[in-house]
């Protein structure tokens, strides 16, 4: 196994692993996994071709001996994959994992929140983009239940999370609107709000930079109503600025990949549903661990292919956005329901 933590090509550390358990998921947000014409050019998986939870658990060993201490569990819609729950008490025991957190669009929480807690889960994201039933149906790709997120949300503040937070993706024209309803229905409780610029993830939410709405403009609005001042990072590598409000009632986040990019920082590595290794969000394709993992490869194999990867790393693409999207608009990238956030 790997004993030194792994650096890439600009000196960035192996710290965090995103694990895609299921490509599948009961919405169709606009920004992630459209719906109608879009929805011809893929297919799902098949169950056997997902991970199995040996698999999963295997490979996270793998990283963690390469110095990652984070695990996050996204989709498609995590809660989705049949027995989740004893996947997170099977990695809750891995030593050397210090947070676990799990990303859901919240439709499902209600049922298994108390679960997940007991397994041994550490923090929720909850990705909410509006409080307009109306703007949220139709954001949703006309599916779910805005009554039943907030409820979920809910029932993890009261059965004491560590951290919950929100995350809102904002698109000038399309919901916009919500910004301060959410800001004063979360002000003061426990859950942290995140308002994340629309980024070109994938190809098939058609991304135009006019949609973007600045971090710096949001700040400004926000400020304006309920006064603001920047919180220092709390570790390397975390991609959100943090605010704090004034008065003391909790804090906002910002995570501002398109105006101002973080990758020179960045941590975090990621496994699809099918196995593949990814080195950025924004990828085009990734390295295939599910192929030797079921060809019978040992772990010092499979961990020198984990740091060639890694070490081969030079992605930066958000930093690079403007120039590369300039000279190739059309260059292919992996979904985001393939890899998750």
């Amino acid at each position: 196994m790997i004993k030194n933590f792994l650096q890439d090509a600009f000196h960035r550390p192996l710290r965090d692993l995103r694990i895609s358990v299921i490509d599948r998921c009961n919405f169709r947000c606009t920004y992630c996994m459209p719906d109608k014409e879009d929805a011809r050019h893929f297919s799902f998986l098949k169950p056997q071709e997902w991970l199995s939870f040996e698999e999963i658990i295997r490979l996270t060993k793998l990283f963690v001996a390469a110095g990652v201490t984070k695990i996050r569990l996204t989709g498609g819609e995590p809660l989705l994959r049949p027995n989740l729950v004893e996947l997170v008490g099977k990695l809750r025991a891995i030593e050397g994992i210090r947070d676990l957190a799990l990303t859901t669009n919240g439709s499902l929480l209600s049922r298994y929140a108390h679960d997940l807690k007991d397994a041994g889960l550490d923090r929720i994201t909850v990705s909410l983009d509006t409080l307009d039933a109306r703007f949220f149906h139709q954001m949703n790709g006309n599916k779910g239940d805005l009554k039943k997120v907030l409820e979920g949300i809910e029932i993890c503040e009261g059965i004491g999370f560590e951290t919950i937070k929100i995350n809102v993706v904002l698109q000038r024209g399309v919901n916009d609107h919500s910004v301060m309803d959410l800001v004063w229905y979360f002000k003061g409780r426990k859950p942290v709000l995140r308002f994340i610029e629309y980024m070109d993830v994938g190809n098939c939410n058609h991304w135009d930079l006019r949609y973007v709405v600045p971090t710096r403009e949001l700040v400004d609005l926000i400020n304006e109503q309920l006064p603001l001042r920047p919180l220092a990072a709390k570790e390397f590598g975390e991609v959100a600025a943090r605010y704090e409000f004034v008065d003391g009632s909790g804090e906002v986040g910002f995570i501002s990949s398109v105006t101002q990019p973080f990758c020179g920082t960045c941590t975090r590595g990621r496994i699809s549903a099918e196995g593949k290794m990814y080195t950025c969000l924004f990828a085009g394709d990734g390295v295939d661990l599910r192929a030797p993992l079921r060809q019978g490869a040992d772990d010092a194999q499979l961990s020198a292919l984990i740091q060639s990867v890694w070490q081969k790393r030079a992605d930066r693409y958000s930093e690079l956005r403007a120039q590369i999207r300039k000279h190739t608009p059309h260059t292919h990238k992996v979904e985001m329901f393939q890899i998750g956030g």
